[in-house]
């Protein structure tokens, strides 16, 4: 009996991947004829000549089966026309259905994609100065202040588009004074600003209401002093801002391991020395070290402004009685001879300055935990003094009193004594 033909359909039925493999390699390598392979591997010439003319291997495909949802999909996609975001439960409810909930699940989710609207995810390319993102990185390490121990201390990162330089330094806290106060210092260690600065939602930059941004006072007289432009994405759209997302996660799996912290100055001395490594390491997007494109990319950038903005804690109060000034939550002693009077308070990431008529009345080191309260010892004393001066000037004072005889009073009254010793 000769070898049975087989039809085009039933094909790949039959014939495995190793025989296609063979039937391919004997006709190119060996050069045998159709008819010879046939008749060597015991096949159709018909299965040979399609194997030679499939450019893929064959692979087997089970006949679909019929579905207790074939019957109501119609219904199923004229509700997702009209409502692509339908929840399936809804959908059942809509419909009728009453068998599994898992089989009609599994039909939703293969059609949901026809009639949603795709969102593909956008690649950016960067030019030279055009912008640098910005987030908040909260580092899950413990770093002493003071006396006690704080764990999640903001890190402001800033990353540029184009050269991918790495910027980060540790901040006292995420409001506007030190936020703004943190970006100018990475600024001006940059040495230009690039001309936009990316931020999602951060309360202290801005929030979007009624589908447009509103950036906060601070952020926009920052962004005018600087002559750039802050950019707040759009709710929900972390791919506006890929780049800085990534430099966190890259912050927290390379730089934070095995590392051990003695203060928020001593973080941003060992991050400061991680990042000069960092940024001379070969970029895996671009192909070269962030170093190298840096000098293209400040040159695109916007020069420093020659006068400094206006950034950190800025506020004027009359000075109570009690002497003490409060910043981000902690209260600094003033000297006492300000008291009732209108003093200046200027705080940046390193100290606070009280100033009264030009005159400076209280320097202290920022402190970096919170609700405490810090005096300096020389204002205490002057307080002291100060108390002691004026308790001695509301004294009464000792005065001289007569004392009179008791027969005076008696004459005074008219009364007197008679010879028996008793009263006349």
């Amino acid at each position: 009996m000769g070898a049975r033909t087989l039809t085009p359909s039933t094909l790949w039925r039959v014939i495995k991947v190793e025989d296609w493999a063979e039937i391919r390699r004997l006709h190119r390598a060996e050069g045998m004829p159709i008819k010879a392979i046939a008749r060597r591997l015991g096949i159709a010439r018909n299965t040979v000549r399609k194997a030679l003319a499939a450019s893929e291997p064959p692979k087997y495909q089970r006949a679909r089966k019929g579905s207790i949802v074939d019957a109501v999909e119609p219904q199923i996609r004229a509700l997702l026309k009209e409502f692509p975001e339908m929840p399936t439960t809804v959908i059942a409810e809509r419909i009728g259905w009453e068998r599994s909930m898992t089989v009609l699940k599994d039909r939703v989710r293969l059609l949901r994609p026809e009639y949603k609207p795709t969102d593909p995810a956008s690649r950016t390319s960067y030019r030279p100065g055009g912008l640098a993102q910005c987030d908040l990185w909260f580092p899950p390490v413990q770093v002493p202040v003071g006396g006690t121990v704080r764990t999640n201390l903001p890190v402001l990162v800033m990353v540029c588009g184009y050269s991918r330089w790495l910027m980060a330094r540790m901040l006292p806290s995420r409001a506007a004074g030190d936020l703004f106060a943190g970006m100018w210092a990475l600024l001006s260690v940059l040495g230009a600003v690039p001309k936009t600065l990316v931020w999602d939602n951060e309360s202290a930059v801005g929030g979007w209401r009624q589908g447009h941004p509103q950036p906060t006072k601070d952020a926009v007289a920052f962004a005018g002093s600087l002559g750039v432009r802050i950019w707040q994405c759009r709710p929900g759209d972390p791919e506006a801002k890929g780049l800085v997302e990534r430099a966190n996660g890259y912050l927290e799996t390379s730089f934070l391991p095995g590392r051990i912290f003695t203060s928020p100055q001593d973080f941003n001395a060992q991050l400061a020395g991680w990042l000069e490594r960092a940024n001379q390491r070969q970029h895996r997007r671009i192909q070269c070290r962030p170093v190298d494109r840096l000098p293209a990319d400040l040159a695109a950038m916007v020069e420093l402004p020659p006068v400094p903005p206006l950034v950190g804690w800025r506020t004027s109060t009359r000075l109570a009685r009690d002497h003490y000034v409060r910043v981000a939550s902690n209260d600094y002693s003033v000297h006492p001879s300000a008291i009732g009077r209108l003093v200046e308070i200027v705080a940046d990431l390193e100290q606070v300055t009280v100033a009264c008529a030009g005159r400076t009345v209280a320097r202290h080191d920022r402190c970096w935990d919170i609700h405490q309260s810090l005096t300096d010892p020389d204002h205490d004393q002057a307080a002291q003094k100060m108390r002691r001066a004026r308790l001695q000037a509301v004294a009464p004072a000792e005065t001289e009193v007569e004392f009179r005889q008791l027969a005076s009073y008696d004459a005074l009254f008219g009364i007197g004594a008679d010879v028996e010793g008793g009263v006349a």
